[in-house]
C-alpha cells in the first residue's frame, strides 16, 4: 500500500523501544509460550511460526511452541488470541488480510481487528503469485494465454486460494472484474491442501504466497504466471507482474505478530524486545527467503500505523470493486 515507505522509515532498532532486553527479562522465564497460527501445517504461515518459535525458545520462555489453528481463513487462530492470557505467554502470526481486509468482506466477524489484536511486530512481507499446475497445457505461459484457456474451457475455468476473503482471493476476484472473466474460486484451509490439488490437477490456478511455489518451480510441476508486487520478485525475477501483463493489480502483504487486545504495555515491550532480535538473525532470514519472505521487524506502534493504514486502503478497494461475501 501506499504508506510502505513511511512506514519503513518508522522502523526502529531494538533501543527504540524504550526499555533494554536486560530490563525486560525480570522475573521468572515462563515455562511455555506458543504462537498461534491460522493455517495448516505445510505452508508459509506455518513455515514462518516454527522460525520464529525456534529463536524464541529457550529465552522469551523455556519453551516456545506453534499451536496451528487451521479454519475459517484465519478467523479461527484470532478468536483464540483474543480469550488468550494477556501475560505474552500466547502469541499470533497472522497475515495482514485477516485484519486490514476482513473487516470489509465478512458481514460478521468473531472478533475487532483494531481491539482484539495488540500489535508487537511486523515479521515479513511477501507476494502472492498465481499458479498453474498439470490441468493446464504446457501452451499457456502467462495471464493472457490463461484467461483464453479459460474462457474455452469454462469447465475448467477454477482457481484456488488459502480462504474466502483472503488477499489472494481479492486478487482473483478483481481479475474477474476487471477481464470480465467468472473463474470459480474453491476456497481451501490455507495454501497446502490447495497446493496438493494443484499438483494433482483437481483445480487448474491457485492465487496464493509466491513461497507455495517455489519447491515444484525448478520439477517443472507448477508454473507461476503472474506476481501481486509492484516489482518482480527476487525469487522468481522471470514471472512478470499483474502490472507488466496488463492487469492493474498491485498488492503485497505482510505478515505481524500479535499478542490479545488486553496485554498491557510491559508484556508487548517484552515480546518486541525479544522479536526484533529474532527477526534479525541471518540464518532465519536465510531460510525465509527460501519460502519466498524478506524479514523485518517494526515498533509495535509502526505496525498498528500500517494495519490501520492498509485497513483504509482496502475499505475504499472494496467499495470500489463491489465486492460482497458471496463475490
Amino acid at each position: 500500500m501506499s504508506n510502505r515507505r513511511e512506514f519503513i522509515q518508522q522502523t526502529a532498532a531494538l533501543a527504540g523501544l524504550g526499555l533494554p532486553l536486560a530490563g525486560l527479562a525480570q522475573g521468572a522465564t515462563p515455562e511455555l509460550a506458543k504462537i498461534l497460527c491460522g493455517f495448516p501445517p505445510g505452508g508459509t504461515s506455518d513455515a514462518m511460526s516454527r522460525r520464529i518459535a525456534d529463536k524464541l525458545r529457550g529465552n522469551y520462555a523455556t519453551n516456545v511452541v506453534v499451536d496451528n489453528k487451521p479454519g475459517a481463513g484465519g478467523q479461527i487462530a484470532i478468536s483464540l488470541l483474543k480469550d488468550s492470557p494477556a501475560d505474552g505467554t500466547t502469541m499470533l502470526l497472522t497475515p495482514s488480510s485477516m485484519l486490514s481486509i476482513y473487516p470489509y468482506v465478512y458481514k460478521t466477524l468473531p472478533y475487532k481487528p483494531l481491539e482484539d489484536v495488540q500489535p508487537v511486530s511486523l515479521a515479513c512481507y511477501f507476494n502472492h503469485a498465481f499458479g498453474v499446475g498439470p490441468a493446464v497445457p504446457e501452451s499457456v505461459k502467462n495471464m493472457k494465454d490463461f484467461l483464453a484457456w479459460a474462457k474455452a474451457n469454462p469447465d475448467k475455468a477454477n482457481y484456488g486460494s488459502p480462504g474466502a476473503g483472503s488477499m489472494p482471493h481479492l486478487i482473483v476476484s478483481l481479475i474477474n472484474k476487471l477481464t470480465g472473466q467468472d473463474l470459480k474460486h474453491i476456497p481451501y484451509r490455507g495454501s497446502a491442501p490447495g497446493i496438493q490439488d494443484l499438483l494433482g490437477g483437481q483445480i487448474s490456478g491457485m492465487s496464493s504466497p509466491v513461497g507455495d511455489y517455489l519447491p515444484y518451480i525448478k520439477s517443472g510441476k507448477l508454473r507461476i504466471l503472474a506476481i501481486s508486487g509492484i516489482n518482480r520478485s527476487p525469487f522468481v525475477p522471470d514471472v512478470p507482474t499483474y502490472r507488466q501483463q496488463g492487469l492493474p493489480v498491485t498488492v503485497r502483504e505482510w505478515y505481524g505478530v500479535f499478542l490479545p487486545g488486553k496485554a498491557n504495555a510491559q508484556a508487548v515491550r517484552r515480546a518486541a524486545a525479544y522479536l526484533q532480535p529474532a527477526l534479525a538473525q541471518q540464518d532465519l532470514i536465510t531460510s525465509m527467503a527460501q519460502v519466498g519472505m524478506e524479514v523485518q521487524s517494526s515498533t509495535p506502534q509502526a505496525l498498528g500505523d500500517l494495519l490501520r493504514s492498509d485497513a483504509e486502503d482496502w475499505r475504499r478497494l472494496i467499495k470500489q470493486i463491489g465486492f460482497t461475501p458471496e463475490s
